[in-house]
């Protein structure tokens, strides 16, 4: 019990982190720097990494060789009031640095990505066009935010940038615990188990998985092309806030309702349920592994329908959310394939353990319970961002 409070928190938690998911500007730099220096050296693997990931620019001004610089460097110098000679000195915007170590790589990484989302002064520039005077122009010394924290093993990570795959992760994860598909896949297991084929096993149990993937996400990205149309008009915001509120109390009820039941799946009914059974039989025997594999699509296909009866309000919600968020077409897809992968973990899991034990493992009643709960309040909590403070939900604030 203390461990589904704390992952109730988390949910809390993880829908109040403003996340950072708009396309960056590159950044401009100024190296100063010598060809002697083993500081300087460090500080441009650094630089030359951040480059080839599109993040910046860089301008580098070798000093110990050659004159060339001896004006430009000075007159930045007067600019920043620095007194000595030392290098590497880094010029980002308003701010400066002087020397490098692991502290000032953070710093660096922190400035470049304060920069990148807003219009800057960049001193160095101004100076080499003769915009700046530092005899009598002034500037304001921007306060960088430091959002960037060093993580051993994982190095630096912005919080603001990880929300979004979390987000996709934790309602994918919910989404799978849902026992109107997780039953036909069991079913499909204990069939396959009796086969003489373990390639034809593993052929037709993958090929149930894949076209169900394949049909949710064909469904998340329809849904996502309405949900960019219609994101910026208020009063469907307001209804789709309603309607996530509406599903979150009923998941809540359906859970305090099957606290002392067995968890099913209330949308199949006996009959619907005997037909699907009497399918999997058929596609399972039939001699053809071409026309199997059609039956196995097919089945997957009619499954997935009937799933998104019971449980389309977390996949909607999740793709209004990336609707309300600036991003391009791979963003896009990229987090969907993330809430695919986390809503078919479970299914993947049991496949793999029952196909290599031949033993047909299934996921504790409980669970799929607790997604009834979980997936309520996620739905609720989404709602009433929709409702009252949709600015929450787009991350790139």
């Amino acid at each position: 019990m203390k461990r589904f409070k704390l992952l109730v928190i988390l949910l809390l938690f993880i829908f109040l982190i403003p996340v950072s998911a708009k396309a960056s500007e590159k950044v401009n730099v100024h190296l100063f720097y010598s060809d002697d220096c083993p500081h300087c050296k460090k500080e441009i693997t650094l630089l030359d990494k951040l480059e080839k990931e599109n993040k910046i620019v860089v301008y580098k001004y070798e000093l110990s060789n050659s004159t060339l610089y001896k004006d430009l460097v000075s007159k930045v110098r007067k600019t920043f009031n620095i007194d000595n000679s030392y290098v590497p000195l880094t010029v980002i915007g308003t701010n400066h640095y002087i020397g490098y170590n692991d502290n000032t790589a953070i710093k660096i990484e922190n400035t470049v990505a304060y920069y990148s989302n807003k219009t800057y002064q960049d001193i160095v520039t101004e100076i080499i066009n003769n915009q700046f005077d530092p005899a009598t122009d002034e500037f304001v010394v921007d306060e960088i935010e430091e959002s960037l924290i060093k993580i051993p093993y994982l190095g630096l990570i912005n919080p603001k940038e990880i929300s979004l795959p979390i987000i996709a992760a934790v309602i994918g994860l919910v989404d799978g615990f849902n026992p109107c598909a997780m039953w036909v896949l069991l079913f499909l297991i204990s069939t396959l188990i009796g086969m003489k084929s373990k390639k034809r096993m593993w052929i037709l149990g993958l090929t149930f998985i894949i076209t169900s993937a394949f049909i949710y996400l064909l469904f998340m990205a329809s849904w996502l092309k309405v949900a960019v149309t219609i994101t910026s008009v208020t009063w469907m915001k307001i209804l789709i806030g309603v309607v996530a509120i509406t599903a979150g109390l009923v998941n809540l009820k359906s859970y305090l309702k099957k606290l002392k039941e067995e968890d099913g799946c209330t949308v199949v009914d006996d009959k619907k349920r005997n037909k699907i059974i009497d399918k999997i039989k058929k596609v399972t025997t039939e001699k053809s592994l071409v026309f199997a594999l059609i039956g196995i699509m097919a089945l997957a296909i009619s499954v997935n329908i009937i799933e998104l009866a019971c449980s389309a309000g977390l996949p909607l919600l999740f793709t209004q959310i990336l609707a309300m968020n600036d991003l391009n077409s791979i963003q896009y897809v990229i987090y969907m394939l993330i809430y695919i992968l986390f809503f078919l973990i479970d299914d993947i899991i049991i496949f793999a353990i029952a196909m290599v034990t031949l033993e047909l493992t299934g996921v504790s009643t409980k669970y799929s319970k607790y997604s009834h709960l979980i997936g309520g309040i996620i739905m609720i909590i989404i709602g009433l961002l929709l409702l009252f403070n949709p600015s929450l939900l787009s991350f790139n604030i």
